[in-house]
């Protein structure tokens, strides 16, 4: 679509903060008001549209697609959309451990281990941590308490934790970004150690390069949209 605008504005209306194009409010695809919560994520998402050139390229706007997403889709569902993220608890990545060889496994417990156990505390949960891949019974009262985390986000924060969890296989590490304040790029080391395993014994191509460049910029761009929500 080619530029039709001059002017980006952020303005202030009772459904929050609203952008506005030359006067007029932007609007999502479904046609409600792009009104965000907080003042720095719709500063982010002006800057967006200001940084268009001649033509818009919704591929270089990722806040305002996360946005619109929380608007159109996530606040008409909530509930069932948060449910949806929880389900990962039940088999969550840090609780799988690899078999061997003994470097691998060694890995895995110096970066996973200290993430369960802040789950552990912040939750008052316990985890079930298996090797290889047979499926393990998460507890009960693990899930609920997990689940009912994650039930008590926004629709915005949902939908950056969406991104979180389901490019790291973890739910415990997309919390651990929102709720406990972990450093995004050491999270998601951690997530992809198997990955990056593999490069070491087997070495990478460049499509696999590439693959996994976008992955780790599409993960940093969900953790910095959640930090803008929580100022």
């Amino acid at each position: 679509m080619k530029r039709f605008y001059t002017h980006v504005a952020v303005l202030e209306g009772e459904a929050g903060f609203e952008i506005h194009l030359d006067g007029r409010p932007v609007r999502t695809p479904a046609r409600a008001p792009l009104a965000l919560p907080h003042a720095l994520l719709a500063e982010a998402i002006a800057g967006e549209w200001r940084g268009q050139g001649e033509r818009i390229d919704p591929r270089s706007m990722p806040f305002t697609g996360l946005a619109n997403g929380a608007i159109d889709q996530i606040a008409a569902d909530r509930k069932g959309f948060a449910a949806g993220i929880a389900r990962y608890g039940e088999s969550d990545l840090l609780c799988y451990r690899a078999e061997g060889p003994g470097e691998l496994v060694a890995r895995e417990a110096a970066a996973w281990d200290p993430l369960l156990e802040w789950a552990r505390r912040r939750y008052d949960v316990t985890f079930r941590v298996t090797q290889g891949v047979i499926p393990v019974e998460q507890p009960a009262e693990t899930l609920e308490r997990l689940g009912a985390a994650v039930g008590a986000f926004d629709p915005f924060t949902l939908a950056g934790l969406s991104t979180l969890v389901t490019l790291s296989g973890s739910l415990v590490c997309g919390l651990a970004i929102v709720e406990g304040g972990h450093d995004g790029d050491a999270i998601w080391s951690a997530a992809e150690i198997d990955e990056a395993w593999e490069v070491e014994q087997w070495g990478e191509d460049a499509e696999a390069a590439a693959r996994s460049a976008r992955r780790r910029a599409e993960f940093g761009m969900a953790h910095a949209f959640c930090a803008l929500i929580r100022g």
